[in-house]
């Protein structure tokens, strides 16, 4: 089917669909900005790019494309993220813009990486200091 004709169908009647307030969000897999768009949609596009997190790391996840797209168990392609996050950064460029796979989602990839990035990152507590032991004489 073309990829105009799933959005069409899935457009306004979708599980992953949210609607709250006026506005239309979705949840589906490769839908990098959680909006109900026809450019982020991961389920109607051919070519879609997921970032998630994942044990370990950031998972990004590609959607297959040519003789792998018709055999759903090989259909995406999953590359696990562990370096630090300018690495990372190299990486979803490599395989957006520098494959020429989505170019124009390169710039909403990189933001939710940035996001889940700072995610995962432990967060700064607060130190508990040592009780100081009172001397007796």
């Amino acid at each position: 089917m073309s990829s105009e004709l799933v959005w069409a169908i899935i457009r306004n009647n979708s599980s992953y669909l949210v609607k709250r307030d006026g506005l239309q969000f979705s949840r589906e897999p490769g839908n990098l900005m959680n909006i109900n768009s026809f450019k982020y949609s991961g389920l109607a596009n051919k070519k879609a790019i997921g970032v998630s997190a994942g044990e370990g790391g950031v998972v990004l996840s590609l959607k297959a494309k040519g003789s792998r797209a018709r055999k759903p168990a090989k259909a995406n392609t999953k590359i696990l993220l562990k370096k630090d996050f300018r690495r990372n950064a190299k990486v979803i460029i490599a395989n957006t813009d520098g494959n020429h796979y989505r170019a124009d989602l390169k710039a909403a990839a990189l933001a939710r990486l940035s996001a889940v990035s700072k995610s995962l990152k432990p967060k700064a507590g607060i130190k508990k200091s040592k009780a100081k032991k009172s001397a007796k004489k």
